[in-house]
């Protein structure tokens, strides 16, 4: 699955100057300050009505303005008012719809989580990072992992497990020691969270189309939670996720410094 849109070419750049532009931005107030003073320099219409949504704020302002424009076709562009901007581009007053013109563009296919409670309840939820599962208390989790209806691990004793997309794998996914993936990969992440057995498991690599299933063994001695992003569903059963085909966001990038160059940055800090 394609993960790049074309970025404009400079006979277009003239209809991008001329796009309609709304800007959100987080409660803080650096961001705050930022959105009137853009919004009176370039002007401003309802979000229904934008052909470009600016964000302003950090990666947690990102992911809820990306999900709140799933399916709408609309970009998001963000510039860095917070404390994470891996996300983000650099915040600039001057040049915004130059900017804007000549910004590449990156599709973003969610996973979808279906999580079955101890109730039988089903539980549905998109993750733009990751799916995780974490165990509940001290007890380590018990899974079993399938992928496209073949068990791969019978026993997988852990605190839990992380499937990431390209765009999650600089978060939760690298901090528990996963690969980075760069943004064009069709690829997802199966990362362990501090495995037990098999000790020397490290994870794997799986076409982007796969599909895993996760059932919980002993799921009331060893409950566990399942999580996409920040939806948190508690003593699940079974766990199912699969990459969208049919939801998509956008996201826009500066050109000197597109998502490309920020994993690669990652992949070499030390």
């Amino acid at each position: 699955m394609n993960r790049i849109v074309s970025s404009p070419q400079p006979d277009d750049a003239s209809q991008i100057t001329d796009k309609k532009l709304a800007f959100v931005s987080s409660d803080t107030d650096e961001a705050k300050h930022a959105r009137e003073t853009l919004a009176a320099q370039y002007g401003e219409v309802p979000h229904a009505d934008a052909d470009i949504i600016v964000a302003l704020g950090g990666d947690g302002l990102m992911l809820e303005t990306l999900y709140a424009q799933m399916g709408t076709n609309k970009p998001i562009y963000g510039m860095n008012r917070g404390s994470v901007g891996f996300l983000m581009n650099e915040y600039r007053e001057d040049g915004l719809r130059e900017r804007l013109a000549k910004a590449d563009t990156t599709a973003i296919y969610p996973l979808e989580m279906t999580a079955t409670d101890d109730n039988g309840v089903e539980h549905s939820a998109l993750a733009i990072n990751e799916v995780s599962l974490l165990r509940q208390t001290s007890q380590a989790a018990r899974l079993k992992i399938s992928v496209d209806g073949r068990v791969r691990l019978e026993e997988l004793i852990c605190d839990g497990i992380i499937v990431a997309t390209p765009a999650g794998s600089t978060a939760y996914n690298l901090s528990a020691h996963g690969p980075i993936l760069p943004i064009t990969a069709q690829l997802l992440a199966l990362t362990p969270i501090s495995a037990f057995r098999p000790r020397r498991w490290r994870g794997a690599l799986l076409p982007d189309w796969a599909a895993v299933d996760i059932e919980i063994l002993d799921p009331e001695k060893r409950p566990v939670s399942a999580s996409a992003d920040h939806r948190e569903i508690r003593s699940v059963t079974k766990v199912s996720v699969r990459e969208s085909t049919e939801k998509e966001g956008r996201i826009m990038f500066d050109d000197d410094h597109g998502w490309d160059e920020r994993i690669l940055t990652e992949m070499f800090r030390y």
